[in-house]
């Protein structure tokens, strides 16, 4: 296993951004996340009864076990083939790392709402809303579609790229695959209805210390990965005043985080983010993000791809800045 921030560590994470890139996630391959959740369904279904004290204690004892157990089994799986073959070790580790990120099939998922939006064929568009958001979409027009495809690959330019990159160059796969595990139980679990509210209480404020300060990082990185496609001639990226927008509008969000990389998103594409979701009938009112300069359209979708491209690269080149300052020093 490679040192901790260490350019061995970066040539390996690098070579993993390359195979995410090309191959994604193969469905013939078993995938890690797959299997975490399986764990974390068994364990909510044997241990999420009993009262509210009980629950929260129980769910907290899982998300330790699970975030612990995945770390530990991930570090002994990969001591265990170095001990055989450093190479096989070296192998593994590239696999893990590359099954952490997200970024050919953040992107694919994207553009397949794109696609049949700028065709006009809004019922298809609803269908690929769907399959990445948990809002009702049946009734979304352009604008509405668009908004959900933004705020979602936004949001998950930091779950599926940043923070993950962020913590495997600091600890490599096991701590990546960690992350992962936090993320999965905040997904799996971590939600406010009468449900989870207890027993996935701990799985949430993990998550939300997880992602607080990649969130940010990535806000950052955002911006200036859009001065650099403004200094290309990009016209679209309105980057004076952005970063003091974000910052005034950020803590709005429910989320302690995603209203960061969403807000400067918004903010960049001169787009306003938030507004009225209905889930399963329920209407939830979200703080509006951005100023409006230009209504929502199919094309904000490719644009926030650009920009989530520009943000994971300019985070691979802060860290790498980091991990140079490091050896230097």
């Amino acid at each position: 296993m490679a040192e901790p921030l260490s350019l061995g560590l970066l040539g390996l994470v690098l070579l993993a951004l390359v195979l995410d890139l090309i191959i994604g996630d193969p469905r013939a391959l078993p995938h890690p996340v797959v299997g975490i959740g399986a764990v974390i369904a068994r364990l909510e279904r044997a241990w999420n009864r009993g009262s509210a004290r009980a629950r929260r204690l129980k769910g907290a004892l899982m998300c330790v076990l699970v975030v612990l157990g995945t770390y530990a089994l991930a570090w002994a799986t990969l001591a265990l083939l170095a001990a055989i073959h450093p190479g096989l070790a070296w192998l593994a580790e590239l696999w893990l790392l590359a099954s952490c990120l997200a970024i050919k099939g953040l992107r694919d998922a994207a553009r397949e709402i794109a696609a049949p939006l700028a065709r006009g064929e809004l019922p298809e568009a609803r269908r690929a809303l769907a399959m990445v958001v948990g809002r009702d979409t049946a009734h979304l027009d352009e604008a509405e579609i668009s908004r959900g495809a933004v705020e979602t690959v936004a949001e998950n330019t930091v779950d599926g790229i940043t923070a993950p990159l962020f913590f495997a160059l600091l600890g490599g796969a096991p701590l990546a695959l960690a992350y992962k595990a936090i993320n999965t139980l905040d997904s799996m679990v971590g939600y406010r209805d009468e449900r989870y509210a207890d027993f996935g209480w701990a799985s949430a404020r993990l998550d939300d210390v997880a992602n607080w300060l990649p969130a940010r990082l990535t806000a950052l990185t955002l911006w200036l990965s859009a001065l650099f496609m403004k200094g290309l001639g990009s016209g679209e990226m309105a980057t004076h005043g952005a970063l003091a927008a974000t910052w005034r509008e950020a803590p709005r969000h429910p989320s302690p985080n995603s209203g960061w990389p969403e807000a400067m998103v918004a903010n960049l594409l001169g787009v306003q983010l938030g507004g009225t979701n209905t889930y399963r009938g329920r209407v939830s009112e979200r703080a509006r993000l951005g100023t409006p300069r230009r209504p929502l359209a199919a094309g904000h979708i490719a644009a926030t791809l650009r920009l989530m491209h520009g943000g994971w690269l300019g985070f691979v080149l802060l860290m790498a800045a980091m991990i140079l300052l490091k050896e230097a020093w």
